[in-house]
């Protein structure tokens, strides 16, 4: 038997509904914060753990709960969240470091290891007023960015690809081609300065 023509109505609308919530869920990228119990004793994070800051001394390794997944040698610290599949898109305020690089990374990357330094990361890194793409210690320079506040990172599990954008012009900068192996995690080293995530953003109309 047919529903009412109210009741089908009702039924559509509360379909398109759920549709356009699983739409934007698709859309929406992933959600973290920065995980205490990888950064390195130079780090603090703050802001509910979304954001770090460089500390030229830092903490006393002594001082600092023991962890193996802290890291030992390099100011890193990585994200709570790790992705294998789907497209993600985050941003990055960067305005108040001169020195820093940003990414992702294996999620068992090796904890006294640096993130660009090997192929267990992707990075694009700032440092000397420059941009650089950073793969196993090799650098590409990036042109046309200059010295933004913000910057946007999408991440595309699938076609194997992260990408640097202009949140202003909503536009990709450059791509790394990657090579994931399995999970990864947003990944961040500093060292000066501060650095603050904004995730939980749906990835820009046109990326």
């Amino acid at each position: 038997m047919a529903l009412p023509f109210a009741p089908s109505l009702l039924l559509c609308r509360w379909g398109a509904k759920r549709l356009g919530i699983a739409a934007a869920e698709a859309r929406r990228g992933i959600t973290f914060r920065l995980e205490e119990k990888t950064a390195h004793s130079s780090l603090a994070l703050f802001k509910g753990d979304t954001g770090v800051k460089y500390g030229m001394v830092g903490l006393e390794p002594t001082k600092v709960a023991l962890n193996v997944e802290r890291f030992r040698e390099w100011a890193v610290v990585l994200a709570d969240t790790a992705v294998t599949s789907g497209r993600h898109y985050w941003e990055v305020t960067v305005k108040r470091s001169q020195q820093f690089r940003i990414g992702v990374a294996d999620a068992d990357i090796s904890r006294d290891s640096c993130i660009g330094v090997d192929d267990h990361s992707w990075v694009f890194t700032y440092a000397h007023r420059k941009w650089h793409t950073m793969l196993a210690k090799e650098k590409t320079p990036i042109e046309g960015i200059g010295q933004p506040e913000k910057v946007g990172l999408l991440l595309d599990c699938e076609a194997q690809k992260l990408s640097l954008v202009d949140v202003t012009r909503v536009a990709v900068v450059h791509t790394l081609q990657t090579s994931f192996r399995g999970p990864v995690v947003p990944a961040f080293a500093l060292w000066d300065g501060e650095l603050l995530t904004h995730s939980g953003i749906e990835v820009p109309e046109g990326l």
